[in-house]
């Protein structure tokens, strides 16, 4: 038994990583499935399609290592977060689809808050903003909404839970319903500093505390599978929410260290250490990672839409077949033109908290075509980054490391990485190892095992693969972000 079995559960797609005792990647696959949108600004999933794809990549990625389950040690699970799941407790069914973090529907809900002036008390309890981002007002939502649903929760019959939740109750055949600290912070009803659910906001949506999970460290023991499912059974041993998967696999164990993911979203963490900092620049105070009961505190930026700006161009405007093609696109695009898009699709993240905007596109011209908008597309997640890292400076006087390191589908553009490193006058360095948040749930359940060393020994294994540096001169950076900004102005509702 000398392989750790990650299962990364993400917005578009589950992925199965199969790694060795080295911590190398022996094999893995991948399934996407359905995107729901019901209504402008609503994204759901089926939670059936979440499950199902789970299993059939840990099965597919064990038949491609031709490993079976005598060899695998244990099991990691990180996981797409504030996606929220409600089901039945006798039967595992769920009584709506899974409402995803996209989701916007409850923003009306969420600005009642901040008119009530309820948003500094759940900003020092939580960490986080009254925004519907977070998974407490979605599941207050399926209670208000869906026929009966209330009446059963109060009952005692349904269970809430993140992703990470559903998936170790289905795999333990409804044995442990448990979810890690890094999940429960991004719920909007877990109090970061006291490490316990709060009555306080739980009464105030209405919700049953008993519909809420047990709260673990990252490296515990969530339960074991049922045996039926890969042949025998095994123990879950790590837990993290994807970005904070990825803030461990970058091995960002030091106050000071800062990682920006790029998936689906773009998501930067900053590890603060023992202490929570409470942002004046509408960041997230969120809980970076927890081992033996004592958290470790992170600053975050969430950026909406990063990796689904280039899926829109593949899928909505088809101008792309893949997403490699941008870059070539981006490097054909005619310099002269500054073309700025502003992904808004489901409003802006931080440091904007605009739930209402919607995507625009400034600066288009009668020549305008594929190449600027791919061109726009990756310049847009580098003026976010921007956004953020600069909000960060201003909240913590330990930011000034100067040097991002990046993970992530969207990291494997060299054009990107460049165009990120020369926006924000930084070192961006790309690790040998992109897939991050895999490798951050593998370690934690490989260290909880005893197969993989502790945290100072896989600090040093993390290697470098290649290093952006700022080419940029400092008069075109500030007058490329200058627009920027006058865009995003120009985009707000508020």
């Amino acid at each position: 038994m000398t392989h750790i079995l990650a299962i990364d559960q993400g917005t578009t797609s589950s992925r199965a990583i199969l790694f060795d005792g080295e911590m190398t990647v022996v094999a893995s696959a991948q399934e996407e499935f359905t995107q729901h949108f019901p209504k402008s600004g609503w994204v759901e999933h089926a939670p059936e399609d979440l499950w199902s794809t789970v299993i059939s990549t840990c099965r597919a990625a064990m038949e491609k290592a031709g490993l079976t389950d005598a060899d695998i040690t244990a099991i990691g699970i990180t996981n797409q977060r504030e996606t929220t799941v409600v089901w039945d407790k006798a039967t595992g069914e769920p009584v709506y689809n899974a409402i995803v973090w996209q989701d916007r529907r409850t923003s009306e809900f969420c600005r009642e808050l901040r008119e009530a002036g309820h948003e500094p008390m759940f900003t020092e309890r939580t960490g986080l903003l009254c925004d519907p981002y977070f998974s407490g007002t979605k599941l207050r939502w399926i209670l208000e909404n869906v026929d009966g649903v209330r009446a059963r929760a109060e009952a005692g019959e349904l269970l809430f839970g993140t992703v990470d939740s559903y998936i170790i109750w289905k795999l333990t055949g409804g044995a442990r319903h448990v979810t890690d600290a890094t999940n429960a912070a991004r719920t909007m009803l877990y109090d970061i500093k006291k490490g316990r659910w709060s009555s306080t906001i739980s009464e105030m949506f209405g919700i049953p505390m008993g519909m809420l999970p047990e709260v673990l460290d990252c490296a515990a023991d969530f339960g074991i599978t049922q045996a039926d499912l890969f042949g025998s059974e095994i123990p879950i041993l790590g837990v993290a929410g994807d970005q904070q998967a990825a803030t461990v696999g970058q091995a960002c164990f030091e106050p000071g260290m800062l990682k920006s993911t790029y998936g689906t979203g773009c998501f930067a963490l900053l590890n603060t250490g023992e202490a929570p900092v409470t942002s004046k620049n509408r960041l997230l105070t969120t809980i970076a990672y927890q081992f033996d009961g004592k958290p470790t505190y992170a600053l975050e930026g969430s950026i909406f839409i990063a990796g689904a700006v280039v899926q829109w161009l593949r899928d909505g405007l088809k101008i792309i077949a893949e997403a490699s093609e941008t870059q070539p696109l981006a490097e054909a695009a005619d310099a002269e033109q500054d073309v700025i898009l502003v992904p808004a699709f489901t409003g802006l993240g931080a440091p904007y908290w605009d739930a209402e905007c919607r995507g625009a596109i400034y600066g288009l011209t009668r020549n305008s075509g594929p190449e600027e908008l791919a061109k726009a597309a990756l310049e847009g997640v580098g003026y976010q980054t921007r956004d953020l890292l600069e909000a960060m400076v201003a909240d913590w006087s330990g930011a000034g490391e100067n040097v991002l390191r990046v993970d992530g589908g969207m990291t494997a553009s060299d054009w990107a990485m460049q165009f990120l490193s020369d926006i924000i006058g930084a070192q961006v360095d790309r690790p040998h190892v992109l897939e991050t948040t895999a490798l951050g749930a593998a370690w934690l359940a490989g260290m909880r095992a005893g197969l993989y060393p502790d945290q100072a020994g896989f600090a040093k294994s993390w290697a470098l693969e290649r290093r952006f540096e700022p080419a940029m001169d400092e008069d075109t950076r500030a007058r490329k972000y200058g627009a920027w900004k006058k865009a995003v102005a120009a985009t707000l509702t508020v």
